[in-house]
């Protein structure tokens, strides 16, 4: 466009010059045509025509002596100039100092005297200016060749040309799905839900049955499912809040003693697509309203409802865990992340600070996370509240060793009020994870009374990927729980280690085995350790569903040994979009 444009300024003034000299031109040939026709119809004899054709060359001699005075008188007398401001009897206020000033500093093609007058006043007469015109031109013609000189030739016109018709066919196909893609976009445009906001939602589909001595007896096959809606809106682009709606029907097995009495099991063998179940079955809540944001260097997590400390720090457990009980990880809660992470969520802020630059030290990049949740944010009452109520404080180092080793170091703070559990993540219907005996707190072994408790948890968590196949993750946790009353203190332990296999047999598929013991508590009337281990293999059938197979096979619920093993079957299926 640019080449377009300036071309047509340069060309301007030589058409208006070729005009005017083609209408004086025109002005000037009927008085030459109408002499012309006297001298004719008056002479009738060669003498009489020979004075005429004598007169007519003299003519002509005379204008060509005139053309050649005149030029020769440019060449002598006039000097050029580079700005109308060099002459000294021209003004701006004059009535074509701008038409001068274009032809001056424009096209350079007027001359000035000696003594640096333009003389504008002065009469012009037509061979003066056919001459000035002449020069313009031909300052026109340069600078035209000058533009136009890497521009294309004919020959490439006719290249392209020949391109054009051979490639018709093709050049129509794609100019209509242009047009076709131009018609969806403006659709979708005008459809659009929003322009900050995503949607995001997840589906599971899962059939399980649980199988092994009494507990296989008193439970049949079921078909469950949980769904998840997340709204995502981002409004800077780095940040973003997410509204999360959930719906399920999950219920966990009953599992029995060799006398077919019910164990007390707390959040052995519970699945991850139990957590977020409703009550009535399918009902829909709000489960999650969180914002996180960029502050500087660091990344400010704020939850109004639904936070867990595993959406903002570092749970080192790749591809076992999957944002937070997501359906494309593990079956179990234990196997998804550390159990420490479930200690305490709801709401409250969080804050992950990076420090030290790469390349600085083996260890680097690293981070430290902050982060306080409480499950009673919202209850005005007494013992409740964002402070007076259960919370947990939590504080992480992180830290990288190259791109294959990532560690973290835990620590947790909470309080419990009397009659809640350790390991619910806030959310109040229970334990998600560890046997019963290790999620009751604050009970006097000898009266059976009840006070609230604190404790102080410490995990390590580490993930190695010896290569972009294999992938090796575990962790350790201690939680030393002290009860307000009396004779209720106690002690847990918890630990497992897992090996997955991405790729395995289509890209996008992942193999997983899953082992350790289920936080349990030395305290307790039952010695046996819980130990549970799972197997499961995640199929990809598209970008958006995945199949996963799995088994998981659990030792001593009860934390003792009046019960068989019990082996709970799934067959899950994830739809996500």
């Amino acid at each position: 466009m640019s080449n377009i444009l300036w071309k047509s300024l340069v060309v301007s003034p030589a058409i208006l010059g070729a005009a005017l000299l083609v209408s004086s031109t025109a002005i000037a040939a009927p008085s030459t045509s109408k002499d012309a026709s006297a001298i004719e119809t008056s002479s009738t004899t060669e003498v009489s025509q020979k004075p005429a054709t004598l007169a007519t060359e003299t003519k002509e001699a005379q204008v060509l002596a005139q053309v050649n005075r005149y030029s020769n008188e440019n060449n002598t007398s006039l000097n050029q100039v580079t700005s109308v401001s060099q002459f000294s009897d021209v003004q701006p206020t004059d009535w074509a100092f701008q038409a001068l000033q274009s032809l001056v500093e424009r096209y350079g093609c007027i001359a000035g005297y000696p003594n640096g007058t333009y003389r504008g006043n002065r009469a012009l007469s037509r061979y003066e200016f056919a001459a000035g015109l002449n020069s313009c031109l031909d300052r026109v013609n340069e600078l035209i060749a000058t533009a136009t000189a890497d521009m294309v030739t004919k020959q490439d016109l006719a290249t392209l040309q020949r391109l054009q018709e051979e490639f018709s066919a093709e050049l129509a196909t794609l100019r209509g799905r242009v047009d076709a893609l131009e018609g969806r976009t403006a659709e979708l445009e005008a459809n659009q839900f929003s322009t900050t906001t995503k949607l995001k939602g997840e589906a599971i589909f899962a059939v399980t049955d649980v199988f092994g001595g009494e507990t296989g007896k008193a439970n049949r096959a079921v078909f469950q499912d949980r769904v998840r809606l997340g709204l995502e809106t981002s409004f800077t682009g780095r940040d973003i809040l997410t509204t999360r709606l959930a719906a399920g029907n999950a219920t966990g097995f009953s599992l029995r003693d060799n006398a077919n009495n019910p164990i007390a099991a707390g959040g052995v063998g519970k699945q991850t697509f139990e957590v977020g179940a409703t009550n009535p079955a399918n009902s829909v809540k709000i489960d999650k309203l969180t914002y996180e944001a960029p502050v500087g260097p660091a990344r400010v997590y704020l939850s109004a409802s639904g936070g867990q400390h595993s959406d903002y720090a570092a749970v080192n457990n790749p591809y076992f865990f999957d944002k937070t009980d997501g359906g494309k990880g593990a079956l179990s809660t234990f196997a998804s992340e550390n159990p420490i992470y479930r200690i305490g969520g709801g709401s409250g802020i969080a804050l992950n600070v990076p420090f030290g630059k790469p390349g600085d030290s083996f260890l680097k990049p690293s981070s430290l996370t902050l982060g306080y949740l409480a499950a009673n944010a919202n209850d005005p009452s007494p013992s409740n509240g964002l402070f007076d109520g259960n919370y947990a404080a939590l504080g992480q180092l992180n830290f990288n060793v190259g791109n294959r080793v990532a560690l973290a170091a835990t620590y947790v703070h909470g309080y419990q009020k009397a009659g809640t559990t350790l390991f619910d993540s806030g959310i109040g219907t229970g334990a998600l994870v560890g046997t019963a005996q290790a999620n009751t707190l604050g009970v006097n072994s000898a009266t059976g009374a009840a006070s609230a408790s604190s404790s102080n948890s410490y995990g390590i968590s580490a993930a190695i990927k010896p290569s972009d196949k294999l992938s090796l993750s575990g962790f350790v946790s201690y939680h030393d729980v002290t009860g307000f009353g009396a004779n209720d203190d106690k002690e847990a332990w918890s630990y497992g280690a897992g090996l997955a296999l991405p790729d395995f047999g289509k890209k996008g598929n992942v193999l997983g085995i899953f082992g350790g013991a289920q936080p349990y508590s030395l305290g307790a009337t039952g010695r046996e350790t819980p130990y549970q281990v799972e197997g499961f293999y995640k199929y990809r059938v598209s970008e958006n569903v995945s199949v996963t197979p799995g088994v998981i096979w659990m030792t001593s619920p009860g934390q003792n040994n009046t019960s068989n093993d019990a082996f709970v079957g799934t067959l899950r299926t994830t739809f996500s979009f």
